[in-house]
């Protein structure tokens, strides 16, 4: 007897504060609510009227759509500040969302605002669908107005210059990034974007500051590292590159690309033996690739080895078809041109997919049109290039210390 007076308190209690918030705020969405509260209800009173005990699994039932769900439904709404309604349409949207369904999605998400206006999570999720659907523009719209909602999701103003950046608009991109950092100078994934958008525009002096600001916060992170022997390479401050490559190469071993640039700036120095030795340490990293073995068949010629520089060149050739044109403009392979095998048409026109982004193949096309050069001389050229550098290098060292 006490269980069922408990019961009916709790459930008459529930339903009349859905039954009040459904007066109050006028709308249907909360009849659902009632509809499952009433269903328990009348369980309950079936089973005072026929004086029969239901078995448990009518009781779970019957507690579940008198207090279980509306009881949920109302704590959800106490700690989310949002109401029945609006969940309900976030979760229908999310659901549309994932089924690939963007347009009944959007449907959900139109209805929600025209209740709602001032929904945050419904102009942000309005936001990623427009993203799913590359439209950037209007996306970067509501994520704005989503900001002005709640000002204090800082991923949000991140979505925005992502967004921004995408759309050639990247003085406005810049901008955000800024004044996120400001406010948050260990956001990362912003300090990262900003140093792309900024090399993007050749602007690299301003990314240089972005990357050792950042390197504060983040001291043993491969990426900035990486990112400043890029930057620095740019400015053609190879020095200085090769020590944020070493730098990088020392955090993350494995990883193929600082190597091959540490040993093109070598090569570029004229120091042939420290080239070889990187561009052989690079083949040890995670993915192989031909660049590698196009270097040590440019230092083998540089030193007179034809027969190295012909099997490396091959192997260079057999990764990457499309090397072979490379290779045969270049005036240092005149000699091998002959033996370097051809590959077949087919393979040569094959588009290979690469993971660089655009700031790593312009690093990297920029110290390979450097490297190119350096082919062009001969080996005395190369040791009193070397002798400079070191001489250079010695300098640098007494005025330090």
């Amino acid at each position: 007897m006490i269980e069922k007076i408990i019961f009916n308190l709790l459930a008459f209690a529930i339903f009349i504060i859905v039954f009040g918030r459904f007066i109050k705020k006028n709308d249907t969405s909360y009849i659902y609510i009632l509809v499952l509260e009433f269903i328990g209800i009348v369980i309950n009173f079936i089973e005072l009227l026929s004086n029969v005990t239901f078995n448990i699994f009518f009781k779970i039932i019957m507690y579940i759509l008198a207090i279980a769900i509306p009881g949920i439904i109302l704590l959800a709404e106490y700690k989310t500040k949002m109401d029945f309604p609006e969940m309900l349409n976030i979760i229908l949207a999310k659901i549309a969302l994932h089924s690939g369904n963007t347009e009944k999605a959007k449907d959900y998400l139109f209805k929600l605002i025209n209740k709602y206006p001032e929904s945050y999570i419904g102009h942000k999720t309005l936001a990623e669908v427009y993203e799913k659907e590359e439209k950037y523009s209007v996306a970067v719209d509501e994520y704005i107005r989503a900001t002005e909602i709640n000002n204090k999701d800082i991923k949000l103003n991140y979505n925005i210059a992502r967004l921004l950046s995408k759309t050639e608009r990247s003085e406005e991109a810049i901008t955000v990034l800024q004044d996120i950092l400001k406010k948050n100078p260990e956001y990362y994934e912003a300090t990262n974007l900003l140093g792309e958008v900024l090399c993007a525009n050749e602007r690299y002096k301003e990314a240089i500051n972005v990357y050792m600001n950042a390197l504060r916060y983040n001291p043993g992170n491969y990426d900035l590292y990486y990112n400043l022997g890029m930057v620095f390479t740019m400015t053609n401050d190879f020095q200085r590159a090769k020590e944020f490559y070493e730098k990088a190469a020392e955090i993350n071993s494995l990883l193929y690309n600082a190597k091959l640039s540490i040993g093109q700036i070598a090569l570029i120095a004229g120091d042939l033996d420290e080239a070889e030795q990187y561009f052989k340490e690079s083949l040890k990293g995670e993915d192989v690739e031909a660049g590698s073995y196009y270097y040590l068949s440019q230092v083998a010629m540089l030193k007179g080895d034809k027969e190295k520089a012909t099997n490396y060149m091959n192997i260079a050739v057999e990764l990457d078809p499309k090397i072979y044109k490379k290779a045969q403009k270049e005036t240092v392979f005149t000699p091998i041109k002959n033996e370097i095998k051809k590959p077949e048409k087919e393979k040569m026109e094959e588009k290979k997919q690469t993971k660089l982004l655009l700031k790593e193949r312009k690093a990297l096309n920029h110290l390979s049109k450097t490297c190119s050069l350096i082919s062009e001389l001969n080996n005395d050229d190369l040791k009193m290039m070397k002798n400079l550098k070191e001489k250079e290098i010695e300098k640098n060292e007494k005025q330090r210390g």
